[in-house]
């Protein structure tokens, strides 16, 4: 067999494996998204576990891969999306969550951006269950858009809530040091 036949049937081989789109803790991710006319790429995912328990997968989709949080503040848009894979998480753990999120992110200074923040724990006021899908988009000329299972819920406006969000998963106090090295493909 020649070498490049032998790299032909190598391809062959390899192909379905490099086209399938990424699973983490069961949970099929998409290797891109369009959200608001917006076409990303999954950049990277992570599970959220606590005591040993998987609570979601995180996965972030950027318009092209970026491996720093500077870089993905930068972007223009950039979604985090949280797929829920255990029925322990309720609305008021997810609420207790973010709201703890926030504070890391913010260093416990809340009060600028406490109205965004109040207008997007409503939210997470229905109930939540194993399977349901929440897809942030932080866009910089749109502001943050919530989607749960692929429907708009709210759109709120403010650059400071828009980098808060997204350092609750990239910032330098993370809901999981691991989750944010595995959402920056790291």
């Amino acid at each position: 067999m020649t070498l490049l036949a032998k790299l032909a049937l190598a391809t062959a081989l390899l192909l379905p494996f490099t086209l399938q789109a990424k699973e983490v803790s069961g949970v099929q991710l998409n290797d891109t998204v369009t959200l608001n006319e917006q076409n990303l790429v999954l950049n990277g995912a992570g599970v959220r576990s606590k005591f040993f328990i998987d609570l979601y997968v995180g996965s972030l989709y950027l318009p092209q891969t970026l491996d720093n949080t500077a870089a993905v503040l930068s972007a223009d848009n950039a979604a985090v999306r949280l797929n829920i894979t255990s029925g322990m998480i309720t609305a008021e753990k997810m609420a207790d969550a973010i709201n703890e999120g926030f504070d890391d992110a913010t260093d416990g200074n809340t009060t600028p951006i406490q109205g965004q923040i109040d207008q997007f724990m409503g939210l997470f006021s229905d109930e939540i269950v194993e399977g349901d899908q929440f897809t942030l988009l932080a866009s910089k000329a749109d502001g943050v858009t919530a989607f749960k299972n692929g429907v708009a819920q709210a759109t709120i406006s403010s650059e400071p809530f828009r980098q808060a969000l997204l350092n609750i998963w990239l910032g330098d106090a993370p809901a999981q040091k691991s989750l944010k090295k595995a959402m920056l493909g790291k």
